[in-house]
């Protein structure tokens, strides 16, 4: 009878242990978030003082762009008050050949109509030009418009979301694009084609790189499916004499940036410079520990800034330095959320997330404000690329190793959901190729595709197949990328036949 009044208290001390252990667990919670939270009220303090400091200066040289444009039109109409000349209308339209001269005589590389010229003659004039570099002229018109301008342009037009999720796979049949002509013209390059980009600011301009480690310049012929080349340059690695794997057009669009691999202390980026003679410069930071370089992409963001993925699972963040030219600040966002070689990386434009795929079949978001992964997702396959969606912020592209399930549509807002997905057959080889590329089109509605076989695949998001809308025969061997142009109805692919193709479309 005297053990009696002690057992109650057993499973009541007990209770009292649990829920304190539950209380610190709550507390240790509550300390955690809110020092997340308080480190992004920081943040965010910060990038508003930022952005106000931006806003002083752009008003600034407002005022002083204002008071300029005043003085000119007093000096015009002074000048038209006492000339008897006739009046003329300004002019406000520039040859683009004007924005971006020919070099000096002693290192020209004369500008090749290459619907005109023979390969053979075009490839050793291409030999014999090392080293050529675009010069533009150093004092533009004010009366006319610039190319940082129109750049500036669309950056803010490609700001403006459309919902586009909602379209993906509504119809039964495709709406087809119409192919009128294609012309293709020789590359001049000597072995086969790694990278074709657009030029962000300048509509005419296009560049190429392959695997002879030279860099081309192309400006498109108005009015006319042809191109001229304008320069071509040796951007080949320092140590080890490596080609460019990967390549970025700077936002200004007065550099170019490659990436080559991290063996042996060689070189991971170079800086080809448009508007200076001194051609290629090549940054000192090597963040990647080893093997290729995979990608590299700038961010769809207001800081200048680039992201890098390579083969050693890292995914590498570069800033532009406030204080010298062609100085960058690189920091690893993360090394081990992949096992395997991160094959792709690109941006989201609704908020500071970088999206990497790999050949671990994983495909990661990491969000750069809070500095952990916001997104993560693992299919059947290994990935080879991803592409964000330049009208749909929330929705981007992966390309997996899957045959006739190649391109794959998620929404960063779903977890582990994917939206839909489509491919093609490959007659010439069952194997997937991560050299093959694909490209979005201006409106965000489809997606061109390379492929092993000589074929541009176009597919269109709102057709309910899983097959392509339709193919383009467009060169004689393999396709490696076909880019929409930005303005004008327009398809740009290389191939292995070293071989540019011009498409016109509508």
């Amino acid at each position: 009878m005297s053990e009696l009044p002690g057992n109650p208290k057993k499973p009541k001390l007990k209770e009292e242990e649990e829920e304190e252990e539950e209380e610190e667990a709550n507390v240790s919670y509550r300390d955690e978030q809110e020092e997340v939270l308080v480190a992004l009220v920081e943040h965010r303090s910060n990038e508003i003082e930022r952005i106000n400091h931006h806003i002083s200066n752009y008003q600034t040289k407002l005022i002083e762009a204002e008071r300029s444009l005043q003085n000119s039109k007093a000096k015009l109409a002074q000048l038209r008050g006492v000339s008897s000349v006739p009046s003329k209308p300004l002019k406000t339209l520039r040859n683009v050949s004007e924005d971006y001269a020919s070099p000096s005589p002693s290192k020209t590389l004369r500008p090749c109509d290459s619907s005109d010229h023979p390969r053979t003659s075009s490839a050793s004039s291409v030999s014999k030009a090392k080293t050529v570099v675009v010069k533009p002229k150093s004092e533009p018109s004010r009366d006319s418009p610039n190319v940082k301008d129109r750049g500036t342009k669309r950056k803010f037009e490609q700001k403006e979301h459309k919902e586009l999720i909602r379209l993906i796979a509504r119809n039964s049949s495709p709406t087809t694009i119409k192919c009128h002509t294609s012309n293709q013209i020789s590359s001049q390059h000597k072995r086969k084609l790694r990278s074709l980009i657009l030029c962000p600011v300048n509509e005419q301009l296009f560049a190429t790189s392959s695997l002879d480690g030279m860099v081309s310049l192309w400006q498109l012929q108005p009015g006319r499916l042809a191109a001229s080349l304008l320069s071509t340059t040796d951007c080949l690695s320092r140590k080890q004499r490596r080609w460019a794997e990967d390549m970025a057009w700077h936002p200004s669009g007065h550099t170019l940036f490659s990436v080559y691999a991290a063996d042996d202390g060689d070189s991971q980026i170079s800086i080809l410079n448009l508007n200076k003679t001194r051609g290629v410069t090549f940054l000192e930071n090597k963040p990647h520990v080893k093997g290729i370089i995979n990608n590299i992409k700038f961010m769809p963001w207001e800081n200048t800034c680039f992201v890098t993925g390579g083969s050693d699972h890292a995914v590498v963040l570069w800033n532009e330095s406030d204080n010298e030219e062609n100085k960058w600040k690189s920091k690893p966002l993360h090394r081990n959320l992949h096992s395997a070689a991160v094959m792709g990386v690109d941006g989201m434009r609704n908020k500071n997330v970088v999206l990497s795929v790999g050949a671990d079949k994983r495909i990661c978001g990491f969000d750069v404000q809070v500095g952990r992964a916001d997104y993560k997702h693992q299919i059947d396959y290994k990935c080879m690329s991803v592409l964000s969606n330049p009208c749909d912020f929330n929705l981007f592209m992966v390309q997996s190793g899957e045959p006739e399930k190649q391109l794959r549509l998620f929404d960063i807002r779903l977890r582990k959901t994917e939206l839909h997905s489509f491919g093609w057959k490959q007659d010439s080889s069952e194997s997937q190729s991560a050299l093959i590329n694909q490209s979005w089109s201006p409106d965000g509605l489809y997606i061109t595709s390379g492929s092993v076989d000589p074929v541009i695949h176009v597919f269109d998001i709102r057709y309910n197949a899983r097959k392509p809308a339709q193919s383009i025969k467009a060169h004689q061997k393999r396709v490696f990328k076909a880019e929409w142009h930005y303005s004008q109805p327009l398809l740009i692919s290389i191939s292995s036949d070293l071989n540019i193709g011009l498409h016109k479309i509508s």
